[in-house]
């Protein structure tokens, strides 16, 4: 199995779980949010990281050290693909999260149109998005 085959069939079951997360959050099935994509997709994805990361990491040349070294790094393919799962584990675990939080908090539904996009492209800007959102419309961050 190559890299490549594996990177395509992470990037499919990634999509694959960013949709069902938007039909569990319309359809409201908490079950399929919070199970399926907010924990079984993460965990399996966890899993195939820490395999990559066992067989594969040791051997690349570079290190964390300087940005070089980084750049050195992920020019190996398997540290790359590596480095793309470790970012679609935790975009999706952030992204169900969020979901489940603004659900949960009471904060407006519509602004998980933005904010899943931004999670799913950007990561922590979606995070980011979310502290914003809570913050305006939560009573705590009211000034009386």
């Amino acid at each position: 199995m190559s890299a490549e085959f594996i990177f395509s069939v992470v990037n499919g079951v990634a999509l694959a779980s960013w949709l069902l997360l938007g039909f569990a959050i319309l359809a409201k099935r908490d079950f399929l949010r919070d199970r399926i994509a907010g924990y079984g997709v993460p965990l399996v994805l966890a899993a195939l990281y820490s395999m990559l990361i066992v067989f594969f990491f040791a051997k690349a040349e570079g290190g964390f050290d300087t940005l070089a070294n980084v750049q050195k790094l992920f020019t190996s393919p398997w540290a790359a693909l590596a480095g793309w799962v470790h970012y679609l584990c935790f975009d999706l675990l952030i992204g169900s999260w969020i979901a489940k939080r603004v659900m949960e908090d009471g904060l407006p539904k519509s602004s998980l149109v933005l904010l899943l996009p931004l999670t799913f492209m950007f990561g922590p800007l979606g995070y980011l998005g979310f502290e914003i959102v809570k913050f305006l419309f939560t009573s705590e961050s009211k000034v009386s």
